[in-house]
């Protein structure tokens, strides 16, 4: 690991985002507090577990997309979260054992968990970054001592920024943007007005809560070029991978937007 874990007041007590999305998936790395909370959003929200499995499944899909389609062998992940399998090495080593994947989080609770992130296969390689994320310059020193920013990198930002306020997300992406290779790939979900009771929920709770339209997580790709189908809800990007878990639904039409995007190479 790139930092080495410091001493962590796990507060279980309260909620916390990363324990309850936990919750959400099945996992069981979460407290009474969470799943308390955790049980009011989805009374709130029934459709909520259902476009969390949506999104995992999105991740799993782009990456596999990524790897298998345009080579890419560079993935960084910013907000990983606590540990789900399938991790996203686990899907692009999966397709390609060679890739190399940093995640990038400043949870102390996701830093406790994160040597579930560090098994690589041989031919790879993985490693965590223990960074804000809106600090680009430090995430993309400690990154590369395992990715080379000179060749093609995959950026993925899942279920992140609804979390930060703006101008936050567009700052850190313009940033970013600038500094990656032409040929590089940044790939976002994002959840929609439609949540404003849920994101409400979230504010009052944790003072986290930010919803953006289809037209503002667009500006955020800048002039990154979408790849098909677009900015779509996470169970119509390429659902056509994986039909057995991709099963379209209307219950979460309009909950949550997701697409991948890649820098022109010219």
């Amino acid at each position: 690991m790139t930092d080495a874990p410091p001493p962590v007041d796990l507060r279980t007590d309260v909620p916390h985002p990363a324990r309850v999305y936990d919750f959400y998936l099945g996992g069981k790395d979460h407290f009474g507090a969470d799943r308390e909370f955790g049980r009011k959003i989805l009374s709130l929200c029934p459709q909520l577990r259902p476009l969390a499995l949506a999104n995992r499944r999105f991740l799993a899909r782009s990456v596999g997309v990524l790897a298998r389609d345009y080579g890419v062998r560079q993935f960084l992940d910013l907000g990983t979260g606590l540990p789900t399998s399938p991790n996203l090495h686990e899907v692009a080593q999966g397709a390609a054992p060679e890739s190399r994947v940093v995640y990038v989080d400043n949870d102390p609770i996701v830093l406790v968990h994160a040597r579930a992130l560090l098994t690589s296969r041989p031919e790879g390689s993985t490693d965590y970054v223990d960074s804000d994320v809106v600090d680009i310059d430090r995430i993309m020193h400690q990154a590369a001592r395992t990715l080379d920013f000179s060749q093609p990198v995959a950026v993925s930002a899942l279920a992140l920024f609804h979390f930060l306020p703006d101008p936050a997300p567009a700052d850190l992406l313009a940033r970013l943007r600038d500094r990656l290779a032409p040929g590089s790939f940044l790939t976002i979900s994002h959840v929609l007005p439609a949540l404003r009771e849920v994101a409400d929920a979230y504010q009052g709770a944790m003072g986290l809560g930010t919803l953006r339209g289809k037209d503002e997580i667009t500006a955020l790709f800048g002039d990154f070029e979408l790849l098909d189908p677009g900015l779509v809800d996470p169970y119509l990007w390429r659902p056509d991978l994986a039909p057995q878990e991709v099963a379209p639904t209307e219950e979460l039409a309009g909950l949550g937007a997701s697409a991948v995007a890649r820098k022109p190479t010219n």
